[in-house]
């Protein structure tokens, strides 16, 4: 998504006056990406590391079976890195 802002003076500093869509609260601390003068992204500074709850995935897959040993097997067929070199030529394509 890509909004429009715009950057006035506040004291002696420059401010971007952000859209109310993108649910920011006044005094939050952002944290930019800037690579060569060139502004790239912004994101709170504090946001909180993202954890994975098991307890969601439990009991979520109750339908699932054993493969059976012989449904593992697969043909064999020659592998791009064996075949690489060979010849001299990418067969990628």
């Amino acid at each position: 998504m890509h909004y429009r802002a715009k950057v006035f003076k506040s004291g002696n500093s420059l401010a971007l006056r952000l859209p109310a869509g993108l649910q920011l609260t006044p005094g939050m601390e952002m944290e930019l990406t800037v690579e060569d003068g060139v502004f790239y992204s912004f994101e709170p500074a504090d946001l909180p590391k993202r954890k994975f709850d098991i307890a969601k995935v439990c009991g979520s897959a109750n339908d699932l079976a054993f493969i059976e040993p012989d449904d593992r097997l697969f043909e064999e067929r020659p592998l791009l890195w064996e075949t690489l070199g060979k010849s001299g030529e990418d067969r990628t394509g």
